[in-house]
């Protein structure tokens, strides 16, 4: 396990079979402090515009990611009642993108230009 400094604070990269993967729990503890950041990314993944990104990511990158799931969750995005975890995501549109560790959510950056949370 790796750090880097952005903004100086500690971001995990996590080398997983050869992809590095950037923690999004890092990136949204800089920003919010250790108590939010899994409201912040359950916030952030509520909305369309991540699911998009995802989405597209997944369509480039996994033969296998579930094309059809994945549109009936950007139906939902937006909605007051709308929720979503990253390990439903994962489960339900067979995602390869981002992954769940015991207290880090990451998100795979090999092919990645630039990301913001």
């Amino acid at each position: 396990m790796e750090k880097i400094k952005v903004e100086n604070k500690d971001i995990t990269i996590l080398s997983i079979e050869n992809k590095d993967y950037i923690s999004l729990t890092d990136m949204a503890n800089a920003k919010a402090g250790d108590s939010r950041a899994a409201d912040i990314i359950k916030n952030w993944l509520r909305t369309r515009y991540a699911l998009e990104f995802l989405s597209v990511w997944e369509k480039i990158h996994n033969p296998d990611f579930k094309v059809v799931d994945s549109d009936h969750f950007k139906m939902q995005a937006g909605m007051p009642s709308f929720v979503i975890s990253a390990t439903e995501w994962i489960e339900k549109t067979n995602a390869i993108g981002i992954i769940v560790r015991k207290g880090l959510f990451l998100y795979e950056s090999n092919s990645i230009q630039s990301f913001c949370l």
